[in-house]
This record gives structure tokens, sequence and C-alpha cells, in this order.
């Protein structure tokens, strides 16, 4: 049983910074790969893909990110912690969302559609980021 606990969010001013932490309890990996990412869903509007981080023993860990984040969102990990992170930096209106950890049940290690949120089985219960302008 994995459960997932975002914190972080808030109002912020356009241009302004904020970091997610998404705090993982119950055995999220299998001690040899694991996954993670974040979404977001905006009022109206279908849930994206915002993030995602793998872990692999033998091969090290890698970052993925939507297109039009790239160079303002950092996602990372702290495996002493079992905890996540988002760095939002310069935030624009259109970044108003409930943001959203997700963790998938199985995770090999292999490749995998790490943008797709049906990849994902555990998520936890959201964080309202508002941007102002």
């Amino acid at each position: 049983q994995v459960q997932l606990v975002e914190s972080g969010g808030g109002l912020v001013q356009a241009g302004g910074s904020l970091r997610l932490s998404c705090a993982a309890s119950g055995r999220t990996f299998s001690g040899y790969a694991m996954a993670m990412a974040w979404f977001r869903q905006a009022p109206g509007k279908e849930r994206e893909f915002v993030a995602a981080i793998n872990w692999v023993k033998w091969s090290g860990s890698r970052p993925y990110y939507a297109d039009s984040l790239k160079g303002r969102f950092t996602i990372s990990r702290d495996n002493a912690k079992n905890t996540v992170y988002l760095q939002m930096n310069y935030l624009k209106p259109e970044d108003t969302a409930v943001y959203y950890c997700a963790a998938p049940k199985y995770y090999d290690g292999g490749t995998y559609d790490y943008a797709n949120a049906p990849t994902y089985d555990y998520w936890g219960q959201g964080t309202q980021v508002t941007v102002s302008s």
C-alpha cells in the first residue's frame, strides 16, 4: 500500500517561485528501480503531464519534462526522505492548477510512457497552485 501526500502549494505573483513536495509512504519501489511524476489539472481542462523522474540502480536517474515547461520547472528526488520535489520558477498565470504527485504500482526499470496518466496507479490528494497577474 502506497500513500502520496503533496504540499507546498499556495498563492504567488507572476514571476515568482514555489517548491512542491510529495512525501511517499509504503513500498514505493523495488529496491532497484523507481518512477514518479507530477501532473496538473486546471478547472475545465484535462489533466496534463508536468514532469517525471526515474531511478535505476544500474544506470542512475533521469528527469523528463513537458516541452512547454523545460527551463522553468525542475523535478528531483531525495531517497533518504522518500520525497520528490517540483521546483517551479518564473511562474505564469496559466500555471494555475491543482498539482498531483503520482507513482506506478510496478516499474521494472525499463522504458515506459512517463507522460501518460494511466501509467500511474497511486495519486496524491493534490495541492493548489494559484498564480496571480
